[in-house]
């Protein structure tokens, strides 16, 4: 099969991982409302098609945090991107060095920081924060991230509690990971990515662990975390990312802002920028779309911090949306993914590509010679929540879609 979008990617995924690994990435929280909600949302969003503007050549560069950047994504943190495909962060970073845009590290990575440094070197690293119980452990990864000389730190606010992802649970897949007749089923019946994921980590590292809990702490993905210590924090107050704000001397991005409130305090707090995310349908089912909110956010911070924003990005046009509602520049998580999944470097690159590809036919259909100057009008109507029925031409939401339970 000869891929040519990020759907074309998914299926190919889909086909090669697991189910209950594929499913853990594509699924969301119990109805699965807002994962349907946010693809619907993009889709309702028309742009204004303007003609007869020099579109030869669009600039599609941005410059966020004092730095030039050749296009307005970021790869954001996936805490699975080392299951997909063997040391796929590692594969990941090295397309996105391709392209030469940031990849975000995740705490809760299989490979860590400086690994991935190393093996991909010249990539533009990000870290991403979770905060632990013991606060001076979440000290260390930040003095650790400080050394590697990481300037960009997203901090990790929305997610209070684990997700109740019910597919998971049927599946069987979590963290740990528990052997089961299930599970077994579904592994031997993916051979592909047994023999080059699975078996390649036994007969080389081992089976993968939360690489960047220090080695005292730190299990394999098939045992329980037991230590408190690592555990990720219960209680996380503005008074925490305070204290983060005051060790961390580089940039600092709250994400999972979703209300204008929660954006002035980030600003008031000395936050450098804040993205705009409903973590893909993967945390809070009833949330709004991403797009919906964000120019309101926009309007209210976005000349004195950075506002960036993800959820739902499938195709270039939906950047050009989220720019257009508001949006410095976007962050790509589940498509990246599954061009590794499906190809490793060379597949998340090509996703990538893809993007970049979409991305500058739709600045040229829509008469925009730089990404930079995209206003808001260039919206044909106005970012509304989403209405119990979809709009014309949008996919069926995705509640109606997944098959009968038996």
């Amino acid at each position: 099969m000869q891929p040519f979008n990020i759907y074309d990617y998914r299926r190919l995924a889909q086909r090669r991982l697991p189910r209950a690994m594929f499913e853990y990435i594509d699924r969301g929280t119990e109805d699965e409302v807002l994962l349907s909600d946010v693809r619907r949302s993009l889709d309702a969003v028309k742009l204004n098609q303007h003609v007869l503007n020099d579109v030869s050549n669009p600039d599609t560069s941005v410059t966020l945090f004092g730095e030039r950047l050749p296009l307005p994504m970021i790869v954001s943190p996936t805490a699975v991107a080392g299951l997909v495909w063997h040391d796929g962060e590692v594969q990941v970073a090295r397309a996105a060095k391709g392209l030469g845009i940031p990849m975000c590290v995740a705490t809760q990575s299989m490979t860590t920081m400086e690994d991935i440094a190393e093996r991909a070197p010249g990539a533009n690293l990000w870290f991403q924060l979770y905060v632990f119980e013991d606060r001076e452990l979440t000290r260390e990864l930040l003095r650790r991230a400080r050394a590697l000389g990481i300037k960009n730190l997203l901090l990790t606010a929305d997610t209070a509690r684990a997700p109740k992802k019910e597919w998971n649970i049927r599946n069987g897949f979590g963290i740990p990971i528990k052997p089961s007749v299930k599970g077994a089923v579904d592994v031997v019946t993916h051979p592909r990515w047994l023999t080059s994921v699975l078996l390649r980590y036994i007969l080389t590292t081992g089976v993968p662990t939360y690489a960047h809990y220090p080695p005292e702490y730190r299990t394999r993905i098939t045992r329980a975390v037991v230590w408190d210590n690592v555990k990720l924090a219960r209680r996380l107050t503005w008074e925490d990312a305070a204290e983060v704000r005051r060790f961390w001397e580089g940039n600092l991005i709250i994400k999972g802002v979703l209300a204008r409130s929660d954006a002035e305090r980030a600003l008031k707090l000395g936050a450098d920028g804040i993205v705009v995310s409903c973590h893909g349908g993967r945390n809070l089912d009833s949330a709004p779309p991403t797009i919906t909110v964000l120019p309101e956010i926009a309007d209210a911070v976005g000349s004195r911090l950075t506002v960036l924003a993800d959820s739902g990005i499938r195709r270039g046009s939906d950047i050009v949306k989220y720019k257009a509602a508001g949006a410095a520049a976007v962050l790509v998580g589940r498509a990246p993914l599954y061009g590794a999944a499906a190809r490793g470097e060379r597949g998340a690159a090509e996703v990538l590509n893809i993007l970049r590809e979409e991305l500058d036919h739709c600045l040229a259909f829509t008469g925009q010679p730089s990404f930079e100057r995209i206003a808001r009008s260039l919206l044909r109507q106005p970012v509304t929540t989403t209405n119990d029925e979809p709009p014309l031409g949008a996919p069926l939401p995705f509640a109606e879609l997944r098959p009968t339970l038996t």
